[in-house]
């Protein structure tokens, strides 16, 4: 397996992570989004599991203890979003920059002739005028959308919404504590097994990547934010769909000996220049290649970049 990237690359302009102004807080109903409340505990975080990345820091396999907090039921969405920027005239960083990644299959010929590549991704192209509204380029929009996923979010978006919504996004300990649902080092957030019984359980790359996806989950892009059952803490989509966003900067090195309590990360990221870690993968994600749907896998991109399948939930404190 290669130890490769189905998310997008880094935006390519030095990481930034400049204080941008606070929205001001919701004049309503705190962030629109169902919280859940997860208990808190010990768990054995990240992997030792044959399938994961050495270069990622999955493992080694460390005992962690997280205090009880609430996660959001689902990301965010679009019709969530939209609320936000309505009230706020938020920019995020897509429009501020002019242009974001989109997988190369989801356009038209004409721009995708017109979009540069990455070239150790080319299934990416970077398209003027891609942003949340419009997650395909000019001319798309998200009507009849509205509960799917918000993307080409960035770090600095997902926590500009946080502030306005008066909630904050996870820790990376706190997001695999849910993520598990109460399952002890299990593959998946529903057990081991990928489609238990025949059944999809999240929505990723069917087929051969990045030429053909047979959508046998049902989706060639984002689903519905709740498409597939919930974990054991009535969370949805915690793998697959899209990437999110947490609080931390990344890291591979992980606390030694001993039990860590609520693990925040390093104060700076110094191994990938200023990277935020994501969590989850998407629906791009395939065995093949990019098997980061695995509730233990993590990856990082930087604070301004966005794509087509990056976003978010919000957390808060119990």
């Amino acid at each position: 397996m290669k130890a490769a990237r189905c998310c997008a690359p880094p935006r390519g302009q030095a990481a930034t992570d400049q204080p941008r102004p606070a929205p001001a807080p919701a004049a309503r109903d705190h962030s629109r989004s169902v919280l859940v409340a997860i208990p808190g505990g010990e768990f054995l975080m990240g992997t030792d599991n044959p399938d994961a990345f050495p270069t990622d820091g999955e493992g080694p396999v460390r005992p962690v203890r997280v205090e009880p907090f609430q996660l959001s039921a689902h990301a965010v969405t679009n019709a969530e979003f939209a609320a936000f920027v309505t009230e706020t005239g938020y920019r995020t960083d897509a429009e501020r920059f002019g242009w974001s990644y989109v997988f190369a299959g989801f356009l038209a010929a004409e721009l995708r002739r017109v979009s540069p590549r990455p070239e150790i991704t080319p299934w990416w192209c970077a398209v003027q005028g891609a942003l949340w509204a419009a997650p395909e380029g000019p001319g798309s929009s998200v009507e009849g959308r509205e509960n799917h996923p918000v993307v080409h979010v960035s770090w600095h978006d997902a926590h500009a919404y946080c502030q306005w919504a008066g909630t904050r996004l996870p820790t990376e300990a706190e997001w695999e504590f849910a993520a598990r649902g109460g399952l002890e080092q299990r593959v998946y957030p529903w057990g081991d097994e990928l489609t238990p019984g025949g059944e999809h359980r999240c929505n990723i790359w069917q087929g051969r990547f990045p030429v053909k996806n047979t959508a046998e989950d049902g989706y060639r892009g984002t689903a519905p934010v709740d498409a597939f059952p919930p974990n054991g803490f009535g969370l949805y989509n915690v793998a697959g769909n899209v990437w999110e966003w947490c609080a931390d900067w990344w890291s591979t090195e992980h606390p030694g000996a001993g039990c860590a309590v609520n693990p925040r990360g390093p104060e700076r990221d110094t191994e990938r220049g200023g990277s935020r870690v994501v969590r989850g993968g998407s629906y791009l994600c395939h065995h093949s290649y990019c098997n980061r749907y695995r509730v233990a896998a993590r990856t990082s991109n930087t604070p301004d970049s966005t794509s087509g399948n990056t976003g978010f939930r919000v957390a808060d404190d119990a």
